[in-house]
């Protein structure tokens, strides 16, 4: 597999537009258009195990759900330890971006990095039920009922694209929900740091693809529960 170690179902077809287009623009635009699937509280950290290869003396600032991590891994199996994926091989070698508590990676991994600090190497064992259960994933050379094997090494740790920060970043008027001229300023400022020319519909198909994902209720605004700032951060 590529990029990311894929969560369990593919990803929605209906994000293509946001990574066509704009393929330098920040995390928090296109946080915007892909409404993450959140990972399920429930499950119990203590089903994954974690061992910490090496701890920096300075451990701060420790990961939370909803960060934006950026991290090498390695994938094994455990019943033959052999290697199903290499986040070095992909990309040229580049470390992988991804916000934590999503769902933008399997649900063992969100639990595993969580608590996790830049520099921090972990070994983690994850069962079958917070990976790829019965199914499997056979694209990735995964078997059913596989129990895997990472080796985690954490580089960067950043405040999420769902953040309050991030949410106040659009709020220009702060009363706690996004307009359609606040997202539609917010498009057009990245539009000019990016620097390319667009087609004037490419704004607009972006901003109706934001609203069509986002603004669950109609009223036109975009509110904090629907922006899903997480449950750490308060407006």
């Amino acid at each position: 597999p590529t990029g990311t170690v894929p969560r369990q179902r593919p990803p929605r077809s209906d994000m293509s537009l946001g990574l066509t287009l704009l393929p330098l623009l920040l995390p928090l635009l296109l946080a915007l258009l892909a409404a993450p699937a959140q990972a399920a509280d429930g499950a119990a950290a203590e089903d994954v195990k974690i061992e910490v290869l090496h701890l920096p003396e300075v451990c701060s600032p420790k990961s939370k759900k909803g960060d934006l991590l950026n991290a090498h891994y390695d994938g094994f199996l455990a019943s033959d330890g052999s290697k199903f994926y290499c986040s070095r091989t992909q990309h040229e070698g580049h470390p992988k971006w991804f916000v934590l508590g999503v769902g933008q990676v399997i649900k063992g991994l969100d639990i595993a990095m969580m608590n996790m600090c830049p520099g921090e190497k972990r070994k983690v064992i994850i069962p079958p039920s917070l990976a790829y259960g019965q199914q499997g994933y056979a694209q990735g050379k995964i078997p059913p009922n596989a129990t895997l094997i990472f080796e985690i090494e954490l580089y960067a740790v950043n405040k999420g694209p769902r953040s309050v920060e991030a949410f106040n970043q659009i709020d220009k008027d702060s009363d706690k929900k996004l307009s359609e001229l606040e997202i539609s300023q917010y498009l057009k400022e990245e539009f000019a740091r990016d620097g390319k020319k667009r087609d004037p519909s490419v704004h607009d198909e972006i901003l109706a693809d934001i609203f069509k994902k986002n603004d669950h209720d109609g009223d036109g605004f975009i509110s904090a529960k629907e922006y899903n700032v997480y449950q750490h951060d308060e407006l």
